[in-house]
């Protein structure tokens, strides 16, 4: 492992750790209400991408940080497609 790798897997895991309490905090309400459709799904395209480049590097911090990141994002963004276009009421 070079010297760069911990921190890498230091980095990968606080960026990742952080979108855990918001991903949570939806699974729970299901209130999807103050996510833009048009960047949440930017923002997945943009990390199916960083998975992509990661896997071409062999970059393995890269690489399960943006996994992770993935499936929630993925998660998050069905909710939005799903319980976001309830009537308000």
């Amino acid at each position: 492992m070079s010297c760069a790798e911990p921190v890498g897997f230091a980095a990968a895991f606080l960026t990742t750790a952080s979108f855990v309490p918001q991903a949570w905090l939806t699974f729970r309400t299901r209130d999807v209400s103050g996510i833009s459709l048009g960047m949440y799904s930017a923002f997945t395209l943009g990390v199916a991408l960083w998975l992509l480049y990661g896997l071409s590097l062999r970059a393995w911090p890269v690489v399960v940080a943006n996994a992770i990141t993935l499936a929630l994002a993925l998660a998050i963004l069905v909710m939005k497609l799903r319980f976001g276009r309830r009537p308000p009421g």
